[in-house]
């Protein structure tokens, strides 16, 4: 799953990797963004802007808004089926902006207890790249647009972090991917492979990441963990 990610880019350096749509200049950065909270979105809903919405899909359906909490990862090779992504896979997808993504490794300390290891993986390059992304609304009081983060099998580099990565979409397929068409679902799968491990790379940070209070610079920097 993908449960944390960074959006620390400046908008100056979003627009350069987005030159179609228009970025706030007032962007903060996100060091530890978490799930039930805002994050950048391009909905294709044909007007190529950068919106806000939370991350944690609730179908227009759901009786309770916090099924949310459950929802902020889809599984790729399911979305076709599930009731909960059917729809929108066909209708409502989006690109969900970051520039890197965090997972946890398990290891085995000296002493023998399994320990998780926060890591840190982004593209080499350092670019703010995009998450393929399905969005929906609930009409309640009020209403909530809300996403939720594709995942696939991993690549090389995050498989021997994790067994799932989330999906970056390469930027060939933006236009696809946004189409307000509805579209076939074997032609968007085929969007939905693991992004290149020989483009990412990957290390330690600190436990700090494990809270999502701390929404720091510190969450990004390597470290050395304490394998006590």
């Amino acid at each position: 799953m993908c449960g944390r990610f960074t959006l620390m880019a400046s908008p100056l350096e979003i627009a350069k990797a987005f030159p179609w749509i228009e970025v706030p200049k007032d962007l903060t950065p996100r060091y530890n963004i978490a799930p039930m909270q805002p994050v950048a979105v391009v909905p294709n809903d044909g007007q190529n802007r950068l919106a806000f919405f939370q991350w944690g899909l609730i179908p227009p359906w759901a009786k309770d808004p916090q099924i949310g909490n459950r929802l902020i990862n889809a599984r790729a090779e399911t979305l076709a089926e599930k009731p909960f992504f059917r729809s929108a896979f066909r209708r409502r997808r989006c690109l969900i902006l970051a520039d890197g993504f965090y997972e946890w490794r398990r290891e085995v300390s000296k002493w023998g207890r399994v320990v998780k290891i926060p890591m840190y993986i982004r593209l080499k390059s350092g670019r703010p790249f995009a998450f393929a992304g399905l969005w929906e609304v609930w009409e309640g009081e009020p209403s909530i647009y809300s996403c939720a983060i594709i995942t696939t099998i991993p690549n090389e580099l995050v498989s021997s972090i994790h067994n799932r990565m989330p999906v970056v979409l390469k930027p060939e397929v933006y236009a696809l991917w946004l189409d307000p068409r509805v579209q076939a679902p074997e032609v968007l799968v085929e969007l939905l492979g693991p992004y290149p491990a020989s483009e990412m790379e990957a290390y330690p940070v600190s436990t700090l990441v494990n809270d999502p209070k701390n929404d720091l610079p510190a969450c990004i920097l390597p470290t050395q963990q304490d394998r006590k």
